[in-house]
C-alpha cells in the first residue's frame, strides 16, 4: 500500500514521485500491452466500453443462448469460406455443427434454434468451388 500524501505537498507533485519512484522500481516493465497502442484509441467513444470489454474477455453474451449459438455457426461459416485449407474447414465447421447437434440433444433457453446440422461435404465442395473460381 502507498503512503498517505504528506501536508505541505502538493497533491500532482506526489503523485508525479509516486509514478517515478514506480518506474525507477521497473513496476511497469512487463505490464500486458507495453509498447502497443491503445485498443480501441481510434474509435468514437462508447460509455460502455469497459462493459462491453469485460463481456468480451469473459466469454460472455448478452444473447440468449439460441441467438448466440445462431450468431457462432454464422461466425464459423464465414471463417471457412476465408480458410486456408480445406482440414481447417472441416475443422472449423466440424466444431460449429458439434455445437448444433449438442443444441439439439438440449435445446437452449431462448428463441427456436431453427438450425440444422451442417453438411460439412458439401460446405467443402462449395469452398473448393470458390477457391478453383479465383
Amino acid at each position: 500500500m502507498t503512503e498517505r500524501k504528506p501536508a505541505g505537498v502538493s497533491f500532482e507533485t506526489w503523485v508525479d514521485r509516486q509514478i517515478r519512484e514506480a518506474e525507477q522500481r521497473g513496476a511497469f516493465a512487463d505490464l500486458p500491452g507495453a509498447g502497443k497502442p491503445l485498443p480501441g484509441l481510434d474509435k468514437p467513444y462508447d460509455p460502455m466500453w469497459w462493459i462491453k470489454a469485460k463481456m468480451e474477455r469473459e466469454g460472455l453474451s448478452a444473447l440468449p443462448p439460441s441467438l448466440a449459438l445462431r450468431k457462432a455457426v454464422e461466425d464459423a461459416q464465414e471463417e471457412a469460406a476465408g480458410a486456408r485449407s480445406e482440414a481447417e474447414v472441416r475443422r472449423i465447421l466440424h466444431d460449429a455443427d458439434d455445437a448444433i447437434r449438442a443444441a439439439l440433444a438440449r435445446p437452449p433457453e431462448g428463441p427456436p434454434l431453427n438450425l440444422e446440422p451442417l453438411d460439412i461435404d458439401a460446405a467443402v465442395a462449395r469452398w473448393q468451388a470458390a477457391r478453383s473460381g479465383r
